[in-house]
């Protein structure tokens, strides 16, 4: 619950700004709800619901105005006046806001305070740190988390797909936006009497067997009048590489145990099972696995070191570890992605604060491929993206606390004094009043497409 400290003089901004009347004065000092779940308990028609911040909201289509949380109230903060309940705390913290004096605190912080004094006092680190603002809070003991796999330095990368080519699973995707030569020297390791160098052709050492022509992946190889020639172009390479992380989430998902990870490397056995992959493919975070004819999977990285060896010019790929300690850029909007679409429920957000359980973490990078603002690190090029979607308040649940029209980064919430609406030519489907309604008054729905 929000609690009031001798700091409250009973100025009444809490009680003029609270969203649901759970606020009012005795002898001088602000008293509400204490969030106990009576009500809750109590109430017959399922109408008063428990929501993220564990608060509780209700739900006025259900809600017949029968008064039984009225009655139960240990603390008489519940009334219902025009059929309307109210005095029930949805925890949203306007109240904490809006206090001048800064009297009205969160109880469940002011137990981690309690908690962090308990620990400094044995001189045991802090396992609840504060950073960027307030926008951070590391809830672990871990001050990173790290991860292991081959990375690809960008900057030195020219797109060419030799890694592709040559990588035994095929856990890399390389995009290319041109046709023609890409130096991938494909040709020049496959011709039988060495008749390619650096991307020349010895027509007099050529003998036409055409393996150049078959195995080139642009096309970019034509033959004409009985001679081969390699089209060439002047322009750099343009594209994108996406390669498996390592990160492990597949083999968690992978009921059967066929895909399981060792010493921190992919190890597959096709032999356990024919039981399909479709849930492992449609959770991996960079879109490399997929189903094959004969090895049944593919697109798993199994650490080999191929990549790195047939990179042997641009020496783009390499062996590193991934790391992350929690925190994000000022660029975060808070809108919550992250915490809706982690696998590992390591991601929690609270009242504008990413919470992360670095525990948890496998840095999967779920959390940055989806990040709207790109306020999240991530080690790969794979990024999605919002293409559409749907939003819309629903008024039998909105409590009118307005933190939805405080947080939107795009003013695509529309105040109209008693309601809140959504202007859906503003809205870019961040997520950010969806994910921070402790009322739960939204429908939403959006539509993310990939982009590499």
């Amino acid at each position: 619950m929000f609690l009031s400290t001798s700091k409250c003089t009973g100025i009444g901004e809490c009680i003029k700004k609270c969203p649901t009347e759970a606020i009012r004065l005795i002898d001088g000092k602000s008293f509400g709800c204490i969030s106990c779940g009576t009500c809750f308990d109590a109430c017959p028609n399922s109408a008063i619901f428990k929501n993220r911040y564990d608060g509780y909201v209700v739900d006025k289509a259900k809600c017949n105005g029968c008064g039984f949380c009225e009655f139960s109230c240990p603390v008489s903060s519940i009334h219902i006046e025009n059929g309307k309940t109210k005095g029930i705390c949805a925890r949203c913290g306007v109240c904490s806001e809006v206090c001048p004096e800064n009297a009205r605190i969160d109880g469940f912080d002011l137990r981690g305070d309690k908690q962090n004094e308990y620990l400094n006092s044995l001189n045991l680190a802090n396992f609840i740190t504060a950073s960027n603002n307030n926008k951070i809070s590391k809830t672990s003991n871990k001050k990173e988390v790290v991860r292991n796999s081959v990375i690809t330095d960008t900057d030195n990368c020219i797109f060419c797909g030799r890694c592709e080519y040559y990588c035994p699973t095929n856990a890399i995707r390389v995009r290319t936006y041109q046709k023609d030569c890409v130096k991938c020297r494909i040709c020049e390791d496959l011709c039988p009497v060495n008749a390619i160098n650096e991307g020349n052709i010895d027509h007099e050492k050529c003998v036409l067997c055409l393996n150049c022509y078959k195995s080139c992946p642009q096309d970019a190889i034509s033959v004409e009048n009985f001679e081969v020639n390699i089209n060439k172009s002047e322009k750099e390479n343009e594209g994108t590489i996406v390669s498996c992380l390592n990160c492990g989430l597949c083999s968690e998902n992978c009921e059967n145990e066929s895909l399981i990870k060792i010493n921190g490397k992919m190890r597959f056995d096709p032999s356990i099972s024919n039981d399909s992959f479709e849930k492992i493919i449609e959770n991996c975070p960079v879109n490399t696995l997929s189903e094959s004819f004969i090895a049944k999977l593919d697109g798993y990285c199994v650490s080999c070191g191929n990549c790195v060896k047939v990179c042997d010019v641009q020496q783009a790929r390499s062996f590193k570890n991934v790391s992350w300690d929690g925190s994000v850029s000022d660029d975060c909007i808070s809108c919550g992605t992250c915490e809706e679409l982690c696998p590992e429920k390591a991601i929690t957000l609270k009242r504008g604060k990413v919470l992360v359980d670095l525990d948890k973490c496998i840095l999967c990078e779920t959390c940055g491929i989806n990040c709207p603002k790109d306020a999240i690190p991530k080690s790969t090029m794979f990024k999605k993206i919002v293409e559409n979607g749907f939003n819309l308040t629903d008024n039998r649940l909105c409590i009118n606390c307005k933190i939805c029209y405080n947080i939107c980064p795009e003013d695509a919430i529309i105040d109209d004094g008693d309601k809140i609406s959504v202007d859906l030519d503003k809205c870019v489907f961040c997520g950010a009043c969806y994910n921070n309604c402790p009322a739960k008054a939204f429908i939403f729905e959006r539509e993310f497409i990939k982009e590499y």
